[in-house]
Parts: structure tokens; C-alpha cells; sequence
């Protein structure tokens, strides 16, 4: 009785390891939308660019700070043996006295306590901050901008190695069909070889053929894993987790419907990179703005209120208070301030010479897809033509070798000739859809 029940709990536990392994197996498993909706969630390049965004936020709040004014508190201690020093020190503590006992000319060490605090206000510096904010608030705007093309380069990397991983599985089915032929075919051979009516030679050509198709069974298996590899890193997932790949293939050939200047015109006015560099250089002109203003005057308030003492007792009968505006203007610096502008200026020329190297790179990357995509929609239709003549030549190489009128060699050469026509289908189609993947990307959608 106990080894019944024993049975039964190993079978109840069985069943649920089972179904957790496969409730585990499906909640990983992905097609191109959910892959690319985890890399867009999970993928450590993006969550770097939205850090970037909060810290050109932050950049912002310290330029809008230099528009607050700056509060302090300190206290200061003083001791000083000069007679103008120690008077100005006893008239400040309230403790002047007349009397003929005191001497002037030598008071003494005097010590002088002061709690004080101050305040100040920019309210003039060339317009320094005012372009620094403005520097600033542009600066988010491209790190956003920066975040959304990274999220392309991202769905346009996935969609490639996702479509690579598929084209490598189709691939390997292949393979997996070669193998399987050439096997069964060469265990015939053999029997017939032994009962002499096949050549030593056609064993031997169908061993080649065998050992070619293992061959190409190992570079589709590892391509696979690295196709998966890539696919894990890219969705920010640990070669240690639990990951498959939805392998259903129906995927819709794409259509060049659109000609190379809509795509071009369509590319520049929303591809995040240009957007991007032309901000760069409002950025720069900005901080070159900002840098001229240092030659300009600089105006401050401030006041102060403090207490002086010979110790720390404050009391409000020695308080005192001082307010002041401030204007000053730099007159020779070491030539620093014309060095700062001058710097501001190059960097503006780098950002205008990047704009127009980015213009660049798009219209190529543009001109590469399209072009891509038709090479592979081309490629497509020549290889599916290609598919059925070669299986329709393989049926009638078959029939002939049946009825004993060709070769095993003749009967190989359409075997191989089947398979690399598939072969090519595959690589066609899929390169199609990596193409599609790529120019959606340079389009910027």
C-alpha cells in the first residue's frame, strides 16, 4: 500500500514539473513583435539613453539655479592686534568708550565674533545664463532624440537576427532532409554494391555526398545558436534563462512600392540622427553665444546681516545689515575669455561638419536598403522558379534511375542541385525581410 502511494506522489510531482516546464517554456517563447517589445523594455543600451535623458534634466536644473539667489550662513573669528583693525572691531560690538584709561594707539588683542547671513543675486552676466539654460533645454531634447534612434538601430537589429535565426532553422530542415536521403540511398547502394550490381565508385561518391551533408549540418547548427546568442543579448535576456523562438513562417514578402527620393525626403525629416545634429548645433551656437558674454559687464546684489561680538553671545543691539549692488567688468583675463569663444566656434564648425556627415550616411544607408530590397526581391522570384524546375529535374532523374538508365552520380548532382535551390529560396526571402528591416530603419519608422 505505502509503495502505491509512493507511485503516486512520484507521478503527481512528474505532472507538475511537466506542466512548469512548459507553462515556463511558453511564457518564453517569442515572436518578432514580443522580441522587440522586450528589447525595448529590457536591452541595457536603452535604459543608458533614458539615464542620459534625466541627467540632461538635471543639466537643465543647474542652469535655471544660476537664475535663484544664493543664500548663506556662516560664522567668522577674527583676532587682531592693529589699532585700526581693534577699533573698527569695538565700534562694530557697540563697546566704543571715551574714557581717558582707554588708549587708541594700543588696545590690546581684540577678538571679534561675527554670525552672519548672506545673500546674493546675478542680475547681469552677459547673458551667460540665460543661453546655458537655453543650451540646456536643448540638450534634452537631443538625448531624446539620441534614445529614439537607438530604438530603431534596436527593432531593426532584433527583426535581422530574428529573421537570421528562422532563415538558419529552415536551413537546418534542409540540411536534416540531405542527410536523410543521402543515407537511405547510400544503404541501398551498399546492398547493391555487395550484390554487384552497383560501382565501388557510387559508394564512395554518395560517402562524399554524406560527409558534405554533415558538413552543412554543423555551420547550420551553429549558426542557429549564434543567431540565438545574438537574439538573447540583444533582448537583454542571460544565455542561462529559458528562451524560444516562435518559428511559425509566414512572413509577407515586403512590396518597393515607394521610389528612392519619397524614401530620401521621408528619411530627412524624420530620422531621429538628423534631427539630432541639427540640435547639436543649436546647442553649440548657444555656448558660442554664452561664451561672448563674457565680455560683457556683470552686475550683483547682495546684503548680509550678521551680529559682531568679543564672544558668541549675539544679541540684537550689535546687529547690522549691508546691502550693495555690485558691477564689474573684466579687462584682461590671459586671454582666456577669446579662447573660450574661440573654442565655442569650433565646436560649432564640428557640429555643422556632423550634421552634414549624418545627411550623408543616411542618404547612403537609404540607397543601400532600397537598393537591398530589390536585389532580394529579384533574387526571390529567380529562386522560386529555380525551386521547381530543380525538384521537378530531381523527379525525373528518380524515374530514369529507377529504370536503371542513370547514375547515382547523375541521381546526386539533382539531389544537390534540389537543395541548393531551396537553399537559396530561403536566403532570399529572409534576406528580403532583413532588407525591409534595414530600410524601415534608415527611413527612420
Amino acid at each position: 500500500m505505502f509503495d502505491i502511494y509512493k507511485k503516486q506522489l512520484l507521478i503527481a510531482a512528474t505532472l507538475f514539473l511537466n506542466s512548469a516546464t512548459l507553462s515556463a517554456t511558453e511564457n518564453h517563447t517569442y515572436n518578432l513583435q514580443q522580441a522587440i517589445d522586450h528589447a525595448l523594455t529590457h536591452n541595457p543600451n536603452l535604459q543608458i539613453m533614458q539615464d542620459r535623458i534625466a541627467q540632461a534634466e538635471t543639466q537643465l536644473s543647474i542652469a535655471l539655479s544660476r537664475f535663484y539667489p544664493n543664500i548663506k550662513t556662516r560664522l567668522s573669528y577674527e583676532h587682531s592686534t592693529n589699532p585700526s583693525r581693534a577699533f573698527g572691531m569695538i565700534i562694530a560690538q557697540r563697546r566704543l568708550n571715551f574714557s581717558p584709561s582707554v588708549d587708541f594707539n594700543n588696545p590690546g588683542g581684540t577678538d571679534n565674533y561675527r554670525p552672519e547671513v548672506t545673500a546674493s543675486y546675478s542680475l547681469f552676466r552677459g547673458g551667460q545664463d540665460y543661453f546655458q539654460s537655453k543650451s540646456a533645454e536643448l540638450g534634452i531634447e537631443a538625448a531624446t532624440l539620441e534614445k529614439k534612434a537607438t530604438r530603431n538601430q534596436l527593432t531593426q537589429a532584433v527583426s535581422s537576427t530574428f529573421y537570421a535565426y528562422l532563415a538558419a532553422i529552415e536551413a537546418d530542415k534542409i540540411s536534416n532532409r540531405s542527410i536523410e536521403a543521402v543515407e537511405n540511398e547510400l544503404k541501398q547502394s551498399r546492398i547493391r554494391y555487395e550484390a554487384g550490381s552497383v560501382l565501388r565508385s557510387d559508394v564512395l561518391s554518395l560517402e562524399v555526398q554524406l560527409a558534405e551533408a554533415q558538413d552543412t549540418k554543423i555551420q547550420t547548427l551553429n549558426a542557429i545558436e549564434l543567431a540565438k546568442t545574438g537574439l538573447q543579448s540583444l533582448l537583454g535576456i542571460s544565455t542561462h534563462e529559458l528562451f524560444k523562438i516562435d518559428q511559425s513562417n509566414d512572413w509577407l514578402l515586403p512590396q518597393a512600392n515607394s521610389p528612392f527620393d519619397d524614401l530620401l525626403n521621408l528619411a530627412m525629416a524624420q530620422r531621429p540622427e538628423i534631427l539630432t545634429a541639427n540640435k547639436r548645433i543649436e546647442i553649440a551656437q548657444q555656448q558660442l553665444n554664452a561664451a561672448r558674454g563674457a565680455y560683457l559687464p556683470k552686475a550683483d546684489a547682495y546684503v548680509s546681516y550678521g551680529s559682531d561680538s568679543k564672544n558668541l553671545d549675539f544679541s540684537t543691539n550689535r546687529d547690522n545689515v549691508t546691502a550693495g549692488i555690485m558691477v564689474e567688468m573684466d579687462i584682461f583675463s590671459g586671454f582666456r575669455d577669446k579662447h573660450k569663444v574661440k573654442k565655442a566656434r569650433h565646436r560649432l564648425a564640428i557640429a555643422e561638419h556632423s550634421a552634414k556627415a549624418t545627411q550623408l550616411n543616411i542618404e547612403n544607408a537609404v540607397k543601400s536598403a532600397h537598393l537591398k530590397v530589390l536585389e532580394a526581391l529579384a533574387r526571390v522570384k529567380v529562386t522560386s522558379s529555380s525551386v521547381i524546375a530543380a525538384e521537378e529535374a530531381l523527379r525525373l532523374v528518380n524515374e530514369q534511375r529507377k529504370a536503371g538508365t542513370v547514375t547515382v552520380t547523375r541521381y546526386i548532382e539533382a539531389e544537390v542541385a534540389r537543395d541548393k535551390s531551396h537553399a537559396r529560396n530561403i536566403a532570399a526571402r529572409f534576406d528580403a525581410l532583413r532588407a525591409e528591416a534595414q530600410l524601415n530603419q534608415a527611413v527612420g519608422n
